[in-house]
């Protein structure tokens, strides 16, 4: 990995997202017959088909990037690890991005434990390594804790982004390219962000 990915405080640009998916997008999806560039770009184009706004399709593309970021290697939860993905591509983001795109993405982990509490048949449709995920990152949440998570500024945004989520490990699925879904994240830059 480049030092300049080392410091929590570096901004990264489309530019480098759009390389860092060049350089490890092909990498398999942990556990998934996908890699992580085919999960992201899945991912997105549900969002996008499902009408959601350029934050949400941004969020989307982006929400598995720190698996990108930081190197846990091929199915960390086989080895007992919560690699905690979730918050780890955020501070690389923080300058680019609004809070809604940033909050999705770091909740995404929790919708997942949110839905298990709130919908009676979303666990057993989850994959194999999205339930060994699951145990690692704290279980399925408690009626009070699923009220606490619901309640908080775009956890809804982040519920809709894990539904996407779950969704997007279709083999060989044709979507648009990198660079279609990476014109919605251009779209929803900050004011005076350099990341584009």
């Amino acid at each position: 990995m480049s030092n300049r990915y080392a410091s929590s405080a570096a901004l990264l640009t489309l530019d480098d997202i759009e390389a860092l998916f060049t350089r490890r997008g092909g990498e398999r999806y942990s556990g998934e017959p996908v890699t992580q560039r085919e999960h992201a770009l899945q991912t997105a184009y549900l969002a996008e088909r499902g009408g959601g706004d350029d934050e949400l399709v941004t969020a989307s593309l982006l929400h598995d990037l720190g698996h990108l970021l930081h190197d846990g290697g091929s199915s960390p939860t086989l080895r007992g690890a919560d690699d905690r993905h979730q918050y780890y591509a955020v501070p690389f983001l923080r300058a680019a991005f609004s809070q809604r795109v940033l909050r999705s993405i770091a909740l995404h982990v929790d919708a997942k434990r949110y839905l298990c509490r709130t919908r009676a048949a979303y666990w057993a449709a989850l994959s194999e390594d999205s339930k060994r995920s699951l145990v690692l990152q704290g279980g399925v949440f408690s009626e009070e804790e699923a009220d606490r998570f619901i309640d908080q500024a775009y956890a809804a945004d982040a519920v809709q982004v894990r539904l996407w989520d779950d969704l997007a490990k279709t083999p060989d699925l044709a979507t648009p390219p990198l660079e279609h879904y990476l014109a919605y994240a251009r779209r929803c830059l900050r004011s005076g962000s350099r990341a584009g």
